[in-house]
């Protein structure tokens, strides 16, 4: 299992530990209450029956970000199911920035993911996800993909499950695409009307992203494509930063 954990100290730099497992955290930066972390692969993942878990925890009033250094590859399973999963735990006031690479399902994978936020007080967190379907001239294999955010009381923020398939392509979920790319803002809710990369109602390469606003405080901006560098969402991270990393 890889862990990060940051926390306070009552005076100088905050308290960063880390474990490595199949994903190996480093040290970019630390400072008072903040610290900036690189995930790298320490080898090839996932493989068939491969079980990589990440536990993230950020202290009260602490500030993380994370930096992948390469995106994770899904490869043919080979009847075994790979797994993957995530557990935040926010304290009160805390922040967590991701910056996800994306995440690649090549044909005959046969994946599960889950991420598991436990949010504190007044708490944000800022996260990208892109689902990848395939390398290039392949049609993908199977993920399915879950996402459990709640308050410390078990109160629902964010819930959603997504089962994908690259043989079989489903109306109404991707369609033609092979890319689901997203910005997850929840703790905090995003500008109203946030603007396009170029400024009108259509990204680099086709519709701008769709805000979904939740009932609670937090925003959802998702985009399909089929190449991840013409989705937008990385524009839309980086207003979002600006409105809470840098505020936060």
């Amino acid at each position: 299992m890889t862990r990060i954990h940051l926390s306070a100290t009552p005076s100088g730099p905050a308290t960063l530990r880390l474990v490595p497992g199949l994903l190996q955290p480093r040290t970019i930066s630390r400072g008072v209450h903040r610290a900036h972390v690189a995930l790298v692969a320490g080898g090839a993942m996932l493989l068939g029956g491969d079980h990589v878990h990440v536990e993230i925890e950020v202290g009260d009033d602490c500030a993380l970000e994370i930096q992948d250094v390469g995106g994770t590859v899904a490869y043919e399973s080979r009847g075994a199911a790979s797994r993957m999963d995530v557990t935040i735990r926010l304290g009160e006031r805390a922040h967590l920035l991701w910056r996800a690479h994306p995440f690649v399902v090549t044909d005959g994978a046969d994946v599960d993911r889950a991420t598991r936020l436990e949010m504190g007080a007044h708490s944000a967190v800022l996260l990208r996800e892109t689902l990848v379907l395939g390398r290039s001239g392949e049609r993908g294999g199977r993920l399915r993909s879950a996402v459990r955010a709640r308050d410390r009381d078990g109160t629902a923020i964010f819930i959603e499950d997504l089962a994908l398939d690259g043989t079989r392509p489903r109306a109404g979920v991707l369609g033609p695409h092979r890319i689901l790319d997203s910005a997850m803002l929840l703790g905090r809710r995003a500008e109203a009307e946030t603007p396009s990369p170029r400024g009108d109602r259509r990204g680099p390469a086709g519709p701008a992203p769709r805000l979904l606003h939740l009932e609670r405080p937090g925003t959802i901006a998702r985009s399909l494509a089929m190449d991840a560098h013409s989705t937008g969402i990385e524009q839309i991270m980086d207003v979002w930063a600006s409105e809470t990393w840098d505020k936060g």
